[in-house]
């Protein structure tokens, strides 16, 4: 049985959380601020974002992207967020989650739908390219969520939370996707999710955390006592797992300081560890 260690609690709805620079970054989308917290529990308001939901990841030049409703913002080298690309013609509805592979481009996908409480429509992922350029690149997309690109920058993996399962897709040279595939099925909708180095993937699967192989074999369990929103590998070493818990009622109106971030130690690194 894994051993849980409390990170961090008192957070309102946590998601999308990055480990970068000595330190786990995550989002609390209802309290509109981007928090970076050490190994100690020390965190720090780094940005307040008036957005729900906004996102994040890193550019291989180390400059930092965050997706806020229907901009792409970058965070130059002096500190500042500024506007770098209106995504807004591509998702009318905004976009939920992001990340970047290794030759720079980055992948974007909204939900399109009105959550919750909307009627459901099938969502859809765009690229934009290291010069700024948009383009559509997977359609009919169930609830996509959590994002992952394998360290050789050929596969692109999407979390589809309302069929519950973990979509691939090949990346060519110029960044767009093919040959869309069922990676693994999942008993319950993933969320935040990332991959180790042996290929497998941990995923969010309700109030528990799963670390699953292509094709859908489930290798460990972690329960947990509350939803698991999102994982993140990372530490010293890239075997520190982090959980992002939150006590969910269905609803973002309302919500209580009751998100949590747990960790503990797996025995296999995050892929591409160092990086």
């Amino acid at each position: 049985m894994a051993e849980l260690n409390l990170l961090m609690e008192g957070i309102v709805l946590g998601e999308c959380p990055r480990w970068h620079e000595g330190r786990l970054w995550f989002s609390d989308w209802g309290a509109r601020q981007m928090i970076a917290v050490d190994m100690s529990g020390r965190h720090e308001v780094i940005d307040r974002v008036d957005a729900l939901p906004f996102s994040f990841d890193w550019q291989p030049d180390g400059r930092q992207l965050v997706i806020a409703d229907k901009i792409l913002w970058r965070r130059e080298r002096n500190g500042v967020l500024v506007p770098w690309v209106d995504v807004g013609p591509h998702g009318e509805m905004g976009w939920n989650e992001i990340v970047v592979d290794g030759r720079g481009n980055t992948y974007i996908n909204t939900i399109n739908f009105a959550f919750p409480g909307g009627e459901f429509r099938p969502g859809h992922a765009a690229l934009v390219r290291p010069d700024g350029t948009v383009t559509r690149v997977a359609e009919g997309l169930a609830f996509p969520n959590g994002m992952a690109v394998t360290p050789d920058n050929a596969t692109l993996i999407i979390g589809e939370s309302f069929s519950t399962t973990l979509s691939a897709f090949d990346i060519a040279q110029d960044g767009t996707l093919s040959n869309r595939r069922v990676w693994a099925k999942l008993d319950g909708g993933p969320d935040g999710i990332t991959m180790d180095a042996t290929g497998a993937i941990w995923s969010s699967a309700g109030p528990k955390a799963i670390r699953v192989r292509e094709g859908g074999e489930v290798l460990q369990t972690i329960d947990l006592d509350r939803f698991c929103f999102a994982t993140m590998l990372g530490g010293e070493d890239g075997r520190t797992l982090f959980m992002v818990c939150n006590e969910w009622t269905g609803s973002t109106t309302n919500l209580q300081k009751t998100g949590r971030i747990y960790w503990t130690r797996v025995d296999s690194p995050r892929a591409g560890w160092p990086g």
